[in-house]
């Protein structure tokens, strides 16, 4: 039977190392059904071409890859569910033995901690893997269309980046201090008090605010980004030699799909900088 060892540190090297094969299985298959979603707007385009001038080919390809998309897609769902949550099973019980000794309220609230570092790798990993195929892809697709489009891409791209910058140790000081209140939380209930039972949920919402604002100052900002990147890439697009109505389909739906999948990436930091401080937490003695 596989099982995480709780002898030593518990992080994500321990739960890939338990579980090498099956989470390796999970990205492929994520890698692929993505690489073909990714492809879905250009065979649009294609056939909105092939139609125009009355070929049907671009149009049965399309219904192929539709069809086989559906099918990983399911099967990969199926399959996760499986995966994930024997992991969940084998890092709970892990990190139970662990910390059999700890008192009560932390020993809880590590335990709730510890299934997000699973829920990352289940949910996190391959959002970011379908964001890295999306701009891969709609950066090399904008930049055949003409490499003013690609340019920009990349330009935003690094520019995103360099936003998030700014705000990750802002991230990870709110989430030390919300780990720690969730950590004395049972405590603060088993104590009956009222009133510090008030204090602590007010200490709770306002942490959770100050998280939501940063959020929206940071996706504010790149969202002005993303705006002038799309604006500039329909004004560029119409302007091409020869350009056709599939063209321009592909070029709006390709950036606008950069968009959504640039925007992926600082969440997914975000979430890093969570369970980078939630991993140094379930590791040290309460």
């Amino acid at each position: 039977m596989v099982t995480i060892n709780p002898e030593i540190r518990i992080g994500f090297g321990a739960i890939f190392g338990a579980f090498r094969r099956r989470i390796v299985k999970t990205w492929g298959i994520v890698l692929v059904e993505n690489v073909l979603l990714a492809l879905i707007p250009l065979l649009i385009g294609l056939s909105i071409d092939g139609l125009l001038a009355g070929r049907l080919d671009e149009l049965a390809m399309l219904g192929g890859v539709l069809v086989v998309l559906g099918i990983i897609s399911v099967a990969r769902r199926i399959y996760d569910t499986r995966v994930y949550s024997t992991i969940r099973l084998h890092l709970g019980f892990s990190l139970h033995h662990r910390n059999a000794d700890m008192r009560v309220s932390a020993h809880n609230a590590r335990l709730g901690m510890s299934r997000e570092l699973v829920d990352f790798l289940e949910k996190d990993v391959p959002e970011l893997i379908t964001a890295m195929v999306q701009v891969l892809i709609s950066l090399t697709v904008l930049t055949i269309f003409d490499q003013r489009l690609g340019l920009s891409a990349a330009i935003v791209f690094v520019a995103m980046v360099a936003f998030y910058a700014f705000f990750h140790r802002t991230f990870y000081r709110y989430n030390a201090s919300l780990n720690e209140r969730h950590e004395r939380q049972v405590d603060i209930l088993d104590g009956g008090s009222k009133l510090g039972v008030f204090r602590h949920l007010r200490g709770l919402r306002g942490i959770e605010v100050s998280v939501s604002d940063t959020e929206a100052y940071l996706y504010g900002g790149m969202f002005l980004m993303q705006i002038a990147f799309v604006i500039f890439n329909l004004y560029i697009g119409a302007q091409l030699p020869a350009v056709t109505a599939g063209m321009i389909f592909s070029i709006a739906t390709y950036s606008w799909e950069y968009v959504e999948a640039a925007l992926r990436l600082p969440m997914a930091l975000q979430s890093w900088s969570r369970l980078s401080e939630i991993t140094k937490r379930i590791n040290r003695p309460a």
